[in-house]
């Protein structure tokens, strides 16, 4: 059975205090990364139906930086599936007091269903309804088979 993007989309907010702050009173950036992993994993949850486990942060990039009191507001979506695994972006957004929403990181993430003996299972399709979701699924098409070509032969591995 296929999904739609839609049907996994996920968004979490926070609200900035002291205690996510690093010494130059700006968002600690491996918070961040805990609030990413964690919006991508529900987003893997929902479209799978299965637990999951990271596998890959692909890309974290930083545009912007947060400050204490800065609403943030991270948005999770589905933008490429293989047999076992799925790619997730997240973006991450401080939201000004007018709405407005300002663009400080975007992050691929790529997350692993798996059986009751933690072991890959396979996932649902995606039904692509836009031609947004086309484009990312070719880009992340292409990353998984760049992720591919730079993996260690297997005997590498032993």
């Amino acid at each position: 059975m296929k999904k739609r993007v839609s049907d996994s989309y996920t968004e979490q907010v926070q609200i900035l205090n002291p205690s996510s702050m690093n010494g130059y009173n700006r968002l600690f950036g491996g918070k961040l990364m805990q609030w990413i992993d964690v919006v991508g994993g529900v987003v893997a949850r929902r479209h799978s139906n299965c637990n999951v486990t990271t596998a890959c942060v692909d890309q974290l990039t930083f545009n912007g930086a947060a400050y204490i009191n800065d609403t943030l507001v991270l948005r999770g979506h589905i933008t490429y599936v293989g047999t076992t695994s799925m790619e997730v972006c997240v973006k991450t957004y401080v939201e000004q007091l007018t709405g407005e929403l300002q663009l400080i990181n975007t992050a691929y993430l790529v997350m692993v269903a798996l059986d009751g003996l933690e072991r890959p299972t396979p996932v649902p399709g995606l039904i692509l309804s836009t031609p947004e979701e086309e484009r990312e699924w070719a880009e992340g098409k292409a990353r998984n088979q760049h992720r591919k070509a730079l993996r260690p032969p297997k005997e590498e591995l032993l």
